[in-house]
């Protein structure tokens, strides 16, 4: 399998860290969808990153899609619980921490719009979903050692990349002070392989 992404996207760390705890054998193709040179959106029409190309050269994208499938093709460390409610509230743990992502990273786009051409009221209400976001994060999360369960899942994954993005593109955003619990899982999240090894870089 190719996994088609960058160094920086939190979406392509989410399924580089599904990888890494999947021990599953893959080849990292370096692309950015805003380079002129890109070849991505010859494998996804919609021009973003992850794509995962498969040994049949079938192209999975969007990285909700492709972990999913990641957990179910590989039957050891399961990252999704089996039971539809428990498996839909791990996906709500990850849609909460997607969603952070696309707020932060629609503040970043908004930022490097010509001058006259941005909006501070609408880069405003993202960081206000962002602050949402990690409210609500926090109270779900509570005193628990995990975000779902008493092991790892994709919830804790997807939240941890989130948390990470904050770190790379918002570093004076203090949300480790207002939210303890937060900084306390992302700390022992850091300390495993998967995190250690996919820190967002330019």
């Amino acid at each position: 399998m190719k996994l088609v992404g960058s160094y920086t996207s939190p979406y392509v760390r989410k399924t580089r860290v599904v990888l890494a705890e999947k021990k599953i054998d893959y080849e990292f193709v370096i692309d950015s969808p805003w380079t002129d040179t890109t070849g991505v959106p010859d494998i996804n029409p919609l021009g973003k990153i992850p794509v995962l190309v498969l040994d049949d050269d079938t192209c999975l994208f969007d990285s909700r899609v492709i972990v999913e499938y990641l957990d179910g093709v590989a039957p050891n460390n399961k990252l999704l619980p089996s039971p539809a409610r428990e498996r839909a509230l791990v996906k709500r743990w990850e849609a909460l921490a997607d969603g952070l992502i696309d707020a932060a990273v629609a503040i970043l786009l908004e930022g490097r719009r010509a001058d006259g051409e941005r909006s501070e009221s609408w880069a405003a209400r993202q960081q206000l979903k962002i602050e949402r976001a990690l409210t609500t994060l926090a109270a779900d999360l509570g005193d628990d050692a995990w975000c779902h369960g008493t092991t790892i899942s994709l919830a804790d994954i997807a939240v941890g990349c989130a948390l990470g993005y904050l770190d790379f593109r918002q570093p004076a955003l203090d949300w480790r002070s207002t939210h303890a619990n937060l900084a306390r899982l992302q700390d022992k999240l850091q300390q495993r392989a998967s995190f250690a090894d996919t820190v967002p870089h330019d």
